[in-house]
This record gives structure tokens, C-alpha cells and sequence, in this order.
């Protein structure tokens, strides 16, 4: 066994040798001629003249030894079903979605965006598109309208995908009214939309847009559906992220250097092997869905489970049932979820026979040290924290036991891993060399296969908003502080943006104060991220009113925060809905008019707000700290 430190230093001395070892591990209709094309930085080409198909990794390779096994095994404690799909029959119903898309007019490189609850029908979406070379962009089914409308005027889809509802916590949540308004909100309008009816609610069915899946899925019980070979630059997906503008950014995917990041992480990350069960409890509308529910089980041949639900419902042990009924492996969850279960009863930790489940994964917020000290226990199994981005598809920094088995150390995710040159530069973008320095997490050039190939339709965007300069190459910034102990072990300290992380779900500030200010009692507003012992971090707005009555009157106050959350509802959706809403008559500003938002945050943090030297007024700073301390 190669030791990591050689094996990640090889990665980054021969990158070429060493990733021409890992394409080894997928199927290619043409060879690669060419491993990395890294003549236009920061732009990089992976496996150039290679053509494959992400659909044929993922499914039908398997069909030679495995048709018989489980692949995709639909939960849903919503509707209380489950459904098991061997990859023999994945592989038919993929085939069921190609067929209808094609029939719906998509082709090779067009856009089809799916908007749907955690049920199979999603999966097969995802597939088909990966199957016929079309390009999917998955939209969170908790995203109201506005956000909706905002990602099919970018995308251009010739085809939407949705359902009629979804459920959460047993309330439907209407998906139909959603889309047709916020189809209704675009510019741009698709040219079909196809449904999957659940029975949740009752569909206003467009005439000649609107078609049900289950009446097309019959035409094409039998169709064969070929894969398109695609060259391995050919986009797979475009998934849309939060920035410190108001308008996401679409990553955009690769296919073969994403095909291959994922089957190498399987391997050397995540120890996964085929015919055992993969339980990610994410979401499809996150990069973590896609790349370790869908994608990466699926490509390594292992079943995957695809859950909709709660962590609690019916009770705080039906994930640890899941893990018992279909011998769960690898699993893989987020920091929020574990403190969720940490508040239900501990007997539910015992009730179940976990013997088959080998690690427990972790990403998406920092993970605190009790936090992980108290699952590390109760589990008595490793509790392997990684740290990654939507932006690079599979993790940065995390241990890789597949190589060498290593010690996770409590509140951090771990050490850089293979094809990240990962560094700290300090503020005047010098590199940090040694331990125990703040520093922001950067990257050298060229990010590894996997990572996006640039923002969707806007190169320039992606070269301003992630790369900078540093002593003549390109370095690649994740806008994390993090420190780096003398083990090289990093800790992630929090964003240098004004984007937060609740609960694993990334939000840039300015989309909420948009939202905010559209409420005609709003002159102006302030949104930060304020730490939170159950979230990680929570939204909190400051808002300027222009009826100033408000700010007196406990009932009006009231009021106009149950107004102003309903617009982000109605805007964003329930998930960039602030914890809460404080009114105030003016905002803490610099003389040149730049918002302290990092005073604003450190006072809901009861920490010292710092150098407040270049305040215009501290009267607004003051009235703040009088309502958080209230």
C-alpha cells in the first residue's frame, strides 16, 4: 500500500501518469489522447479525445455481472413506500425517460431542468439526460418561484421535469403552481413539461406543454435508447450555486474527468465496493446528491439509497433501520442532521443492527468538535469529515483510508486530498508556510477532473469571481479561512464572502436582501450569517423600515416580520428564510457608505465588533446590539 503522502505527492509532481492510472477505472467508447490540456488557464481540459457516457458508467456496465443486484432503492417515509430497482430494471426504466425526452424534442447538448421531490422518477431523469448527451440542471424542490424562474431563464431548458408535489413532515408541498408561475415569471419559455403524477395534489395541466409521465412512459415500455458517446469535455450538468451577487452562478460539469474523479473516490475516499449500499442523505438539488446518490454508488457498482423524509419521522431511528434492512456500507450526512438526532432518544442508536456500516461521512457545514465526539461514541464507528464545495464535485480536503489508513482529528475534515495543491495565502496574497496561520483556502492550478469547468455561458465571470494571481500562476480560492496544523490537518474557520451555510445549504446574503427589500415597507437591508448551535449558522436581516411607527410598536413590529418572511418565501423559499427579522433606523455604515456587515455579525455573536474607527454613525451599531441583547 502506497503511502498518502507519496500517493498525493504524485498526483501533483506527475499529474498526467497519475491520472491516465485513475481513467483506468471507467469505460471509454475512444481513449483519451490527451490527459490534461492546461494551455489556456485557468481553464483545463481533462482526458481530451476521449469519448464515454456518464449513464454507461453508471448503469449499464453493470448489466454484464450485476443486472440481478440492487442499484437504486427509492425510501420515501412521506408516502411510505419503497421501491428496489435492480440495475437491469434502472436500466429499462432509464430507458422509459430517454425515450419520452427525445420524443419531447430534446437532443444532444440541449437543457433539461428538473425540478422534483427525492423519488426515483428524478434518478431516471438525471440518467436519461447523462444517456442521450443532454445537459441537466436540477433545481432544489425547496426553491419557491422567483429562484425557479431565475434558473430557467439561465439555462434555456428545451424540457422541464417535475411532479405534482412533494411532502415534507407529511404537509404537501405543491410543485405544479410553483413551476407554472415561475415559467409564467421567465423569459424563456420550454417547450414541454413533463410530469410525474404522485397523487399529492391536483394538476392545472397545460394544453399542448404539459404531459404526464406515466401515460408517456407506456409508449416506450420496450424502447431501446442507445448511449451517445460524448467527448469527454461534452458538458454532463450545470448546477446553480450562491455568490455575493444576487444572481446564482451555474457550474458547469465536464463528463469523463467527472466520470473518473468519482470512480477514483469511491476507490481511495469513500472504500466503497460494488454490490454493497450507499446511503447519502442529501438531496438531488445539491452537488452531493448528484455526486454520491446518483452518480458515484451507481459508477461503482454499488445500490444506492434515495430517501425522502425527515431524520425523525416516523422516529429518530428510521435512518439506523435503513442501515440494518439493506446492510448499509458508507454513509455519508451532514453536521445538522447529526445534531437533530442527537437530541432524540439515545436508545434508538441500539436498537438496530449496524455491523454492515463501516464509516460515516460528513460534509457541508464544519463539523464541530462535540458534535463529532458525541456520534463518534454513540456509533463506535469512524466519523470521517471531508470538505468540499459545489464547485469542485468530490472533496478537497478528508482522509483517504483506500490509501492509507489515517486518524481523523475532531473539528477538522482533514488533509488535502490527491490532485489538490492546497494552500494558504494571507491577505496580501502571500502563500502561509508552516502551522497554526490563518489564511484563506486556495488552490493552484489546474483543479483536478471533476471540478467545474467553468460558469455556465460566462468564462469571464469564472475567472474574476474564483482566480487570482500568485507569483505568475493562477490560484483557485474557496473563500474559507482555514488554519493548517503541523500535521498538515486543516480546520475551516468560515466564509470570507457574505455567503452563509445553513445547514449545509449555501445562500448567498444579497439573494435574501433582494427578496427583502421588495416589500414596499423596506428602504434598505442588511442580511449575515450568526452562528447557531443546531444550523451551524442562521440568517439574521436588518432592515431599515420607512414607516418608522414600526420600530415602537411591538404588534406592527410583529406584523411587518411575518410579511416580510412570507416575500422570502414566496421568493426564495422556506430555506433562505431569516431566523429572524429586526427593524431598526439605520444601518451601521463606514463614511464612504460600505456596510459593516462583519460588526453587525460579531455583535449577534456577542463577540468584540473590532476597529470601528471608520463608522459613520455608532448610534446604528449601538441599536443593534440593544435588540440582540433583548
Amino acid at each position: 500500500m502506497t503511502a498518502y503522502a507519496e500517493f498525493h505527492r504524485r498526483s501533483i509532481q506527475d499529474r498526467d501518469g497519475f491520472w491516465a492510472e485513475q481513467a483506468q477505472l471507467v469505460d471509454w467508447k475512444s481513449a483519451p489522447t490527451q490527459v490534461c490540456d492546461y494551455s489556456n488557464p485557468p481553464f483545463a481540459k481533462w482526458f481530451v479525445g476521449g469519448t464515454t457516457n456518464l449513464c454507461h458508467n453508471a448503469v449499464d456496465r453493470h448489466l454484464k455481472d450485476r443486472a440481478g443486484q440492487a442499484a437504486l432503492i427509492a425510501v420515501s417515509t412521506e408516502t411510505n413506500t419503497e421501491r428496489v430497482y435492480t440495475f437491469a430494471g434502472l436500466h429499462a426504466e432509464v430507458q422509459r425517460m430517454a425515450a419520452v425526452l427525445k420524443d419531447l424534442g430534446v437532443q444532444k447538448g440541449d437543457r433539461v431542468l428538473i425540478y422534483m421531490p427525492m423519488i426515483a422518477e428524478a434518478a431516471f431523469a438525471m440518467l436519461a439526460c447523462a444517456r442521450i448527451g443532454a445537459i441537466h440542471s436540477v433545481v432544489f424542490g425547496g426553491f419557491a418561484s422567483g429562484s425557479l424562474a431565475s434558473r430557467i431563464e439561465d439555462s434555456e431548458p428545451k424540457v422541464i421535469v417535475s411532479a405534482d408535489a412533494g411532502s415534507r413532515g407529511g404537509k404537501v408541498v405543491e410543485y405544479k403552481p410553483l413551476l407554472d408561475e415561475a415559467i409564467s415569471l421567465s423569459s424563456h419559455k420550454p417547450g414541454a413539461v413533463l410530469l410525474a403524477d404522485r397523487k399529492l395534489a391536483a394538476m392545472n395541466i397545460v394544453a399542448g406543454r404539459d404531459h404526464l409521465w406515466g401515460a408517456l412512459r407506456e409508449k416506450h415500455l420496450n424502447t431501446v435508447v442507445p448511449c451517445e458517446w460524448v467527448e469527454s469535455t461534452h458538458p454532463s450538468y450545470t448546477l446553480y450555486t450562491s455568490g455575493t451577487t444576487g444572481k446564482p452562478k451555474g457550474v458547469q460539469r465536464d463528463t469523463g474527468g467527472y466520470a473518473v474523479a468519482l470512480a477514483a473516490s469511491m476507490k481511495h475516499i469513500y472504500c466503497g465496493n460494488a454490490g454493497e449500499t450507499y446511503f447519502s442523505t442529501s438531496d438531488i438539488g445539491w452537488v452531493v446528491g448528484h455526486s454520491y446518490i446518483i452518480y458515484g454508488p451507481l459508477i461503482a457498482g454499488m445500490a444506492t439509497i434515495m430517501y425522502e423524509g425527515l431524520p425523525t419521522r416516523p422516529d429518530g431511528g428510521i435512518w439506523w433501520s435503513l442501515v440494518e434492512k439493506y446492510k448499509v456500507t458508507v454513509m455519508f450526512s451532514a453536521p445538522t442532521a447529526v445534531r437533530v438526532l442527537k437530541k432524540q432518544d439515545p436508545a434508538l442508536l441500539t436498537k438496530y443492527d449496524l455491523s454492515s456500516l463501516r464509516a460515516l461521512f460528513l460534509a457541508g457545514e464544519p463539523l464541530d468538535e462535540p458534535t463529532a465526539q458525541w456520534i463518534s461514541g454513540s456509533l463506535k464507528k469512524p466519523i470521517i469529515d471531508n470538505y468540499w464545495q459545489t464547485e469542485t464535485g468530490w472533496p478537497i480536503l478528508g482522509i483517504a483510508n483506500g490509501v492509507e489508513q489515517k486518524a481523523s482529528k475532531f473539528g477538522s475534515p482533514g488533509v488535502p486530498m490527491y490532485g489538490y495543491n492546497v494552500m494558504l495565502m494571507d491577505d496580501a496574497g502571500e502563500e502561509l508556510v508552516g502551522g497554526d496561520k490563518k489564511g484563506v483556502v486556495m488552490v493552484e492550478g489546474p483543479l483536478p477532473p471533476g471540478c467545474m469547468q467553468t460558469v455556465w455561458r460566462d468564462d469571464d465571470r469564472f475567472v474574476k469571481t474564483y482566480w487570482q494571481k500568485l507569483n505568475g500562476k493562477y490560484v483557485y480560492s474557496t473563500f474559507d479561512w482555514g488554519v493548517r496544523d503541523a500535521d498538515g490537518y486543516y480546520f475551516i474557520l468560515g466564509r470570507t464572502d457574505d455567503v452563509i451555510n445553513v445547514a449545509g445549504h449555501r445562500l448567498g446574503t444579497r439573494e435574501i436582501e433582494e427578496a427583502i427589500s421588495s416589500h414596499p415597507n423596506i428602504s434598505e437591508v442588511a442580511v449575515v450569517g450568526v452562528a447557531d448551535n443546531l444550523k451551524g449558522q442562521v440568517a439574521v436581516a436588518f432592515a431599515v423600515v420607512k414607516d418608522a411607527s414600526v420600530l415602537v410598536d411591538d404588534a406592527a413590529h410583529a406584523k411587518l416580520e411575518a410579511e416580510v418572511m412570507k416575500v422570502v418565501d414566496n421568493t426564495i423559499g422556506a430555506v433562505g428564510r431569516p431566523a429572524r427579522v429586526r427593524f431598526v433606523a439605520v444601518l451601521p455604515k463606514t463614511r464612504s457608505g460600505k456596510l459593516l456587515r462583519r460588526a453587525i455579525q460579531a455583535v449577534c455573536e456577542g463577540r468584540d465588533p473590532g476597529d470601528l474607527t471608520t463608522m459613520e454613525d455608532p448610534a446604528a451599531l449601538q441599536q443593534i446590539k440593544d435588540l440582540t441583547a433583548a
